[in-house]
Formats: structure tokens, C-alpha cells, sequence
């Protein structure tokens, strides 16, 4: 009996790099790929909140799988932080809960903004936003938040490795009652680890000088290498589609070569590797360039990290992770791409040749 055949079947697995707009949410900009690429196996990495924009890279089929490592990715924003009023979620979808008193707000001096982003410069301890994903007991914080109850989530590590101040505005906002108040606005870009909160960066800037303070613009400019001019939106990708033009995709292969070393085996590593079978340690001398990301092919794998191992024929077969099994030192497949498969001697030595 002839196997069923799916419709993602035809559709090719990569990465798509989306410019979402704001008003829609992480999960809004899947549902909307899955239509236009003609395939439910779309998932994305690194959540924007509905008024951020920017930078979303989508996994489409394979490509899904590649998806965590995307999240670990350093990440850089431009980002507008409003001083002089605070709100219930720390950026301008939530209530204003603080307004400083204006002539406070007036007399912020641009050294003393200046001191309170070094203050948040490098290794920093970070509480996040009470209404975010992080899960508390199982349930996302937004959730326990909206349903009344008070949630503090713990502190956690993050390295903010630059902040740099672009304008200083001191302009005018409603609050209560519709009456006008004194407020500065800031211009700033910032590049960080995975696991920042922007807005968690703005309400504590505004903590530092005491006048609170909140985001009220945010757009993602890259995610690791990949940057805003690598995008589409969602119309130019729907465009593409209609006119029976390619979807720019960054292959998985392409994809693995950014986020990973990349170790090149031979037919009988990776015909191993493809069924689950152990193969001698990644390398542990420095060896070729990696044409893609910088990163070295056969790098020093050090034994927490991942390399991505690429049959003789530039198939990826699978990620490769350095562990000791049985007293032995040995490279155990970690996620096979090409599970099944037997690699013949011809194709390494027409490679070679």
C-alpha cells in the first residue's frame, strides 16, 4: 500500500526570517506562514510580544528542529524607553500604575540617564516582567497575572553587552484623568544575551533614577548573524507564493553551518550517526574555516557543545555531541536529520576527488 503523502511533504525545510509588524503575536505570524508555505510544521523562535517588531525566524519542517539553538542566539534591538511613568506590564499595552512628580522628571539630567544605563551594562541579575511567558507552576506568569493574582518571579543572570544612548527627548504624555505630564523619552540599541527582557531593561532604568519608566517601542535587528535585511513580511512572502516564486529560505543546512561547528565526516561516520550508532570524539585541533558563520570545521568541540556533521555528499546528517559512554570517549548523535540511511564509499571518494 502506497504511503499517504502529506502535503508538507513538497514543501522544502529552512528558515524564513519574517519582519513581523506590529499587533500580532509570535503565534499570529505562524498561522499566517502555514498558510502560505502549505505546511502545519512552522514554528518560531525567540517570541516577539504584539507591539514589537522586527526580526522573527521561522522553522519550516526540518528546520523546526533547529529551533532552540536559534533561541540561544544573542539578539540586538533599537528600542524607544519612556522615564516618568510606569505600567502594570512595562511597556505601553498596560495601565500607567506610576507618574513621577514632573518637576522630578524635569530635572533629569542627561549624566544621570547616561549613569543608569552602565549601571545596566555587562553580567547584570534580571527579574523579568511578571506578565511573561516564563511558566510558574505550569502556567505562563501573563496568565497567572491577568487572573488577579500577585506572581514574583526570581532573578536570573543576563549580560547586556552594549547599550548605547541615541537621543534624549523630553516631551509631554497623558495620564489620569487625561491631563498632560513631563516625560523623556530615549533612543537607545541594545545587544544581549538570550533570556533579556527590553522591557524589564526600561522598567528598572526607570527604578535606578526614580521616576519609573516603561517601553514604548521595540524592534529586534538581528538574531545571532541573522539580521533585518535578511527579512521578508508577511505580504512580500505571500507575494512570492502567488507568483509562483522560491520563499527565501535559509536552507537547514546553511542554518547548521551558523549555529554550529561543523564536522565533516566520512561515509562510515555518517552512515552511523544516521542510525544512531556512536563514532570517534569530535576533533579537538583546530582545522579549515567554516564558510558560513566564521566558526571552524572541526573545530575544538568542547564536550556540552554540538557539532554538525555533514556527510561526504553535504547531506546534514545529524547533530553530534562529545560524551563518555562505557569508559569510552565518543561522539553519540544527538538529533539525526537523515536517520536510516547508508552512505556508500562511492560518494566520499567522488567528493573527493
Amino acid at each position: 500500500m502506497a504511503r499517504h503523502r502529506d502535503r508538507h511533504d513538497d514543501v522544502p525545510s529552512g528558515l524564513v526570517v519574517v519582519d513581523k509588524p506590529a499587533g500580532l503575536t509570535s503565534h499570529d505570524v505562524v498561522a499566517r506562514m502555514r498558510k502560505i508555505i502549505g505546511t502545519r510544521r512552522v514554528g518560531h523562535a525567540g517570541t516577539l510580544d504584539p507591539m514589537a517588531t522586527g526580526v522573527l525566524i521561522l522553522g519550516v519542517n526540518k528546520a523546526t528542529k533547529l529551533l532552540t539553538w536559534v533561541s540561544g542566539e544573542s539578539k540586538t534591538y533599537s528600542a524607544t524607553i519612556r522615564l516618568g511613568q510606569g505600567t502594570v506590564t512595562d511597556d505601553s499595552e498596560g495601565e500607567v500604575s506610576i507618574t513621577a512628580d514632573p518637576a522630578t522628571v524635569d530635572s533629569l539630567e542627561e549624566s544621570a540617564i547616561n549613569a543608569a544605563v552602565t549601571e545596566l551594562t555587562g553580567r547584570i541579575l534580571q527579574v523579568p516582567s511578571s506578565v511573561s511567558a516564563i511558566k510558574v507552576g505550569g502556567v505562563r506568569s501573563y496568565a497567572r497575572v491577568r487572573s488577579g493574582q500577585d506572581v514574583e518571579l526570581e532573578a536570573r543572570p543576563v549580560t547586556i553587552d552594549s547599550f548605547d544612548v541615541h537621543d534624549i527627548r523630553r516631551v509631554t504624555a497623558t495620564c489620569e484623568g487625561s491631563r498632560e505630564t513631563s516625560v523623556v523619552d530615549v533612543d537607545v540599541t541594545v545587544s544581549c544575551s538570550s533570556g533579556t527582557y527590553i522591557r524589564a531593561l526600561a522598567r528598572d532604568m526607570g527604578a535606578r533614577l526614580g521616576v519609573g519608566g516603561h517601553l514604548t517601542r521595540l524592534n529586534r535587528l538581528n538574531i545571532g548573524e541573522v539580521s533585518i535585511d535578511d527579512s521578508s513580511t508577511l505580504e512580500e512572502l505571500a507575494q512570492a507564493r502567488d507568483e509562483g516564486r522560491t520563499i527565501p529560505m535559509l536552507s537547514v543546512e546553511r542554518a547548521a553551518e551558523r549555529i554550529f561547528v561543523r564536522r565533516n565526516l566520512n561515509n562510515d561516520e555518517a552512515t552511523s550517526l544516521s542510525n544512531g550508532r556512536w563514532i570517534p570524539p569530535n576533533a579537538q585541533t583546530e582545522a579549515g574555516a567554516s564558510e558560513a558563520s566564521g566558526k571552524r570545521a572541526n573545530d575544538i568541540v568542547p564536550a556540552c557543545e554540538l557539532a554538525a556533521g555533514f556527510a561526504p555528499d553535504g547531506t546534514l546528517v545529524a547533530l553530534a555531541q562529545n560524551q563518555c559512554r562505557r569508559g569510552l570517549d565518543v561522539a553519540v548523535p544527538h538529533l539525526v536529520f537523515r536517520s536510516g540511511t547508508t552512505f556508500p564509499v562511492e560518494a566520499e571518494r567522488t567528493a573527493d576527488s
